[in-house]
């Protein structure tokens, strides 16, 4: 009776081992879509993955992101998990969900310390079914290797004023060489304004036409706001065919000062 026992016993370890835990599901394997109005607090490698299942927290607390559009992909975007067409589908919406959520028009957007990331059901939940999107705005410009942590209302952060905090100067002897900074933080050049380089319809006309567009028009306006010094010093960030591609008509106008 004990041989036996001990037989039985031992098999039951090896069926436990082989079974293993159970998986739970993170919220990108569902199909249920995730909420507008949640926060997490993300770092900038999260926002390379395809879909993201860190945990939510309050807006309280110490956060990095929130959610801010949700939708569906529609069957034009393709069945497969890893199609381009998903990527143009959400720009187009949450582009401009972004502005509305945070109070800005298109020219503010390029100029401030903040951008968005957008995540799809992992491939476990896509293969599910799953069809949803999430966008969330991040603490930091677009590329930023480090993410700040966000204000507990973000909602309508430039509905009412524009916050040194938020809005994108840079620190440098020339703009080229410089580091992009809150215009809250010691500065030498600040994002004034931009100016447009094309038309919604126009076919990208190539670099250098692009280049010289935003040099010219933002000599101008820069002048004019400047009320036409004897000198002064400006400078332009232009952008080329992959950003064309996805929409942008616009070149930012930067000036040269410390205030």
């Amino acid at each position: 009776m004990v041989r036996r026992t001990v037989v039985l016993l031992a098999l039951g370890m090896v069926a436990a081992a082989c079974s293993g835990p159970a998986r739970h599901d993170t919220e990108a394997d569902r199909l249920t879509p995730p909420k507008v109005g949640t926060c997490r607090d993300l770092v900038a490698g999260d926002l390379e993955a395809a879909s993201n299942a860190a945990a939510v927290v309050p807006c309280t607390q110490r956060h990095t992101a929130e959610t801010f559009a949700v939708g569906s992909l529609p069957a034009s975007t393709g069945s497969a998990y890893g199609d381009k067409r998903h990527g143009a589908f959400v720009y187009a919406a949450c582009t401009q969900a972004f502005r509305d959520f945070l109070g800005a028009d298109e020219s503010l957007a390029l100029r401030i310390q903040l951008s968005w990331a957008w995540f799809r059901p992992s491939e476990r939940g896509w293969g599910r079914g799953a069809r949803w999107y999430r966008c969330d705005a991040v603490g930091g410009p677009e590329g930023a290797r480090q993410l700040r942590a966000l204000p507990a209302e973000l909602k309508g952060l430039f509905a009412t004023g524009q916050s040194d905090t938020w809005l994108t100067c840079a620190h440098g002897p020339t703009l080229a060489s410089s580091t992009k900074v809150p215009c809250s933080q010691a500065h030498d050049w600040r994002a004034i304004s931009t100016i447009k380089v094309g038309q919604p319809e126009d076919p990208y006309p190539g670099d250098r036409i692009v280049q010289v567009r935003s040099r010219d028009r933002c000599a101008d306006w820069i002048g004019a706001w400047s009320h036409y010094p004897a000198d002064y010093e400006f400078g332009f960030t232009w952008f080329h065919e992959a950003e064309w591609s996805t929409g942008n008509r616009r070149s930012i106008c930067w000036t040269r000062t410390d205030k």
